[in-house]
């Protein structure tokens, strides 16, 4: 009976990527040299997945669009789906804002700016030079389509993914087949990450024995003040935030994360949120939110709608003026907000895309340096992990909220599925009861 009870706790993955991260702990501590070389364990279950994103991002947003009743509906998701990520990021912007004045963790480090070698951060310096304003809004246009879906690069491919389905939608009925042919195109490509999810665990243990292992518990100990500033501002908006959202929208926070427990651990592990669209798409379906809302809203949040990095852009941004003695007025504070807003977009779920924005925010400042990025090189990746999965949820309550106000989600499934908190069954190809009760279009 306990053999039996221990195997079926063993066969959950969620359990397995548990073991693989406490696993990688004590590897990455007790043998660091070994650790620092388990690193290709997680880059190669990152590239296992990132292989099939363009594809599914591609067949998602098609499918999602081109069976919609109009492009009216189309368009009306996309404005709410967007007006929802400011609202949210500028909510995580100022929570981050306020935390960090509270408490004041770069206060008394004493950093003098004259006596810090930048060398270290020349990669990301020279990646935000590409970061500004303008590049970001050309970056979406690809200069070809075979480029954007050979390098993985999300934003063009949304982009090119909606021209097209507007295209298949004024086409008419006779267009059906090739959306079909898509659509089962699709459920293939998720049968392929269904595969590759078998090794979630093994990357688990690579990327945090890497973690451990390079950096060291120790580094946890000299910046524990900026950590649990950050973990403690992304707790706050979740549980705060999130779970108002969340009741308001009638269900619960707690049982939606007991929902994805899976890739929330996956996610911790691999600090990067890439890791797990695949099995998310396919969740917040069978939650009840209709195929077309869950093929335009999740893929675009992963670039729009990043709350923990929103969170951890203005956490770093005054822990390093903090840190250099550097006085940032209210109406300083304001600017890095204003600027964050458009810099904090476009990471994409990659782990440390949220260092080059950091660079690119600090880069149109004069007054906080950008060379001190180096006094978070260190601790980067442990703080990545925090925003990795305040990103990941805050994506999937952010697909519930358009899903709800545009009367598209099926409350008795979601609730049935949260209840249980087991694969129901239900073909999450089939449209949902309509619910006109949360807001009115």
């Amino acid at each position: 009976m306990l053999v039996s009870t221990i195997g079926k706790y063993l066969s959950r993955l969620y359990v397995q990527v548990l073991i693989g991260i406490i696993a990688g702990i004590l590897v990455g501590h007790l043998y660091p040299e070994t650790g620092d070389q388990l690193k290709p364990l997680g880059d190669l279950f990152i590239k296992l997945i990132r292989m099939s994103l363009a594809p599914i991002i591609f067949a998602s947003v098609v499918v999602g669009i081109a069976r919609m009743s109009d492009l009216h509906e189309a368009g009306r998701v996309g404005v709410k789906a967007l007006l929802y990520f400011e609202v949210a990021s500028t909510i995580a912007l100022a929570i981050g804002l306020l935390v960090v004045n509270v408490i004041k963790p770069g206060s008394g480090m004493n950093i003098d700016p004259a006596h810090i070698d930048s060398a270290s951060i020349a990669s990301y310096t020279h990646a935000a030079q590409q970061h500004g304003t303008l590049d970001f809004l050309m970056s979406i246009v690809p200069n070809s389509i075979v480029g954007a879906f050979a390098n993985g690069d999300m934003l063009p491919i949304i982009f090119f993914s909606v021209l097209f389905a507007i295209a298949l939608a004024k086409l008419g009925p006779r267009t059906a087949p090739l959306v079909d042919m898509l659509d089962m195109f699709l459920q293939g490509m998720f049968g392929v990450v269904r595969i590759v999810m078998y090794v979630a665990p093994i990357g688990a243990f690579g990327g945090m024995a890497f973690t451990i292992g390079k950096y060291g518990i120790g580094t946890l100990a000299s910046f524990g003040q900026l950590m649990f500033c950050l973990y403690l501002t992304s707790t706050v908006f979740v549980v705060v935030v999130l779970g108002a959202v969340m009741r308001l929208c009638g269900l619960s926070l707690w049982k939606f994360l007991r929902y994805i427990k899976d890739e929330i651990l996956i996610t911790l592990g691999t600090a990067s949120t890439e890791a797990v669209l695949p099995q998310m798409l396919i969740k917040m379906e069978k939650l009840g939110c209709s195929r077309p809302v869950v093929g335009m809203v999740l893929p675009t949040g992963y670039t729009f709608n990043a709350d923990g990095t929103a969170i951890y852009l203005t956490m770093a941004t005054i822990f390093i003026a903090q840190a250099m003695n550097i006085h940032l007025t209210i109406w300083d504070q304001l600017l890095v907000m204003s600027v964050l807003l458009l810099t904090s977009k476009g990471s994409a779920g990659v782990a440390g895309a949220g260092f080059v924005a950091l660079a690119a925010t600090l880069s149109t400042m004069h007054k906080v340096p950008v060379a001190g990025l180096v006094l978070l090189l260190g601790v980067d990746r442990f703080l990545n992990e925090a925003r990795a999965v305040t990103n990941l949820i805050g994506n999937g309550v952010a697909t519930i909220v358009v899903a709800r106000w545009e009367g598209a989600l099926d409350m008795t499934t979601a609730r049935a599925v949260l209840d249980r908190d087991i694969d129901t069954g239900i073909d999450a190809s089939t449209p949902p009861v309509k619910d006109e009760s949360f807001f009115r279009n």
